[in-house]
């Protein structure tokens, strides 16, 4: 199979195309032939060599998501049939033609739901629904949304306004117009952030998430009262330090089941700014450092 990977740390240059063999599916398993997958933050963050606590091959695949068509099935599997149209995740195994995962890592791809949508779905919408879930977001509540145009960000407002919350997104200027769209006020980051906050909610914010770190972070947890309801995916070590929680993603079929079931009912849309060839992940990783990406960045694997 065609698979990008990398042999050694470094710039996006590092990633190539490589022909590897063909995974078969264990007891348990499918074999899904790819169409998209996303890219995430943690693909570029791991092939800069930031160590995330496991252990990194040589060469090593990248992508935590998917979606594609099962093309083989383990022993035992009966839930699923080949030629099913499924998206999922897979921890560093999707930038490929083929990857093998559980059948509790799936689920059936809504009819209609175009492949690149898809195959950034997986794990951008967990971790919203990790963070959101973690942070008792509900009915009546105002929550502060960070990067809110961004690939976490823009699943997070929809589900709170899903699940009856107010919205306020912290964004720059040019996406002001799309946070809006997505149900959010938006509300332009940067210095003096805390004082526009207060202006657009007087009667306070009862929960935030960031995906910022730093100094964000620092301004959620002057903003909000109870520090158990401020949320970091990014700042671990600030999260620490000023008692507030940081949040990884935990991902489960259930999980996967509830937000697919948002879109199904029109309740959640999906954002893809750009979509590449497999060919070019390298110029994707490029795109994402930047950090100016609305939404989603996917890869098209097959046509």
């Amino acid at each position: 199979m065609r698979a990008v990977a990398f042999h050694r740390p470094g710039p996006p240059d590092v990633l190539e195309v490589l022909d590897l063999p063909d995974p078969d599916p264990g007891p348990g398993q499918v074999r899904v032939r790819v169409r998209a997958a996303g890219v995430q933050p943690v693909d570029t963050a791991i092939r800069r060599g930031v160590r995330l606590g496991f252990e990194v091959a040589s060469p090593q695949v990248l992508g935590n998501d998917f979606a594609g068509t099962v093309d083989v099935l383990g022993e035992g599997v009966n839930a699923v049939a080949v030629g099913d149209a499924v998206l999922g995740w897979s921890l560093m195994a999707c930038y490929a033609e083929f990857v093998v995962v559980g059948v509790d890592q799936i689920v059936p791809r809504p009819e209609g739901m175009p492949w690149e949508h898809a195959g950034v779905f997986a794990s951008s919408g967990q971790t919203a629904h990790t963070a959101l879930r973690t942070l008792r977001v509900g009915e009546g509540d105002t929550v502060l949304v960070h990067a809110a145009a961004g690939g976490v960000g823009t699943f997070a407002v929809q589900m709170a306004r899903a699940w009856g919350a107010t919205v306020l997104g912290t964004c720059g200027a040019a996406n002001a117009d799309h946070v809006r769209a997505l149900g959010a006020v938006p509300v332009r980051h940067g210095e003096g952030l805390a004082d526009r906050v207060r202006a657009v909610a007087p009667a306070g914010v009862d929960a935030a998430l960031d995906m910022v770190g730093g100094q964000t972070l620092r301004t959620s947890a002057e903003l909000v009262k109870d520090r158990e309801r401020v949320g970091t995916i990014v700042d671990y070590p600030g999260a620490a330090e000023l008692g507030v929680v940081g949040i990884r993603s935990r991902r489960s079929v259930g999980r996967l089941r509830e937000i697919v079931e948002l879109y199904e009912r029109g309740a959640l849309r999906v954002h893809v700014s750009r979509a590449f060839p497999l060919e070019e992940a390298a110029e994707a990783h490029r795109v994402s450092e930047l950090r100016r990406t609305r939404g989603k960045l996917a890869l098209i694997v097959a046509e």
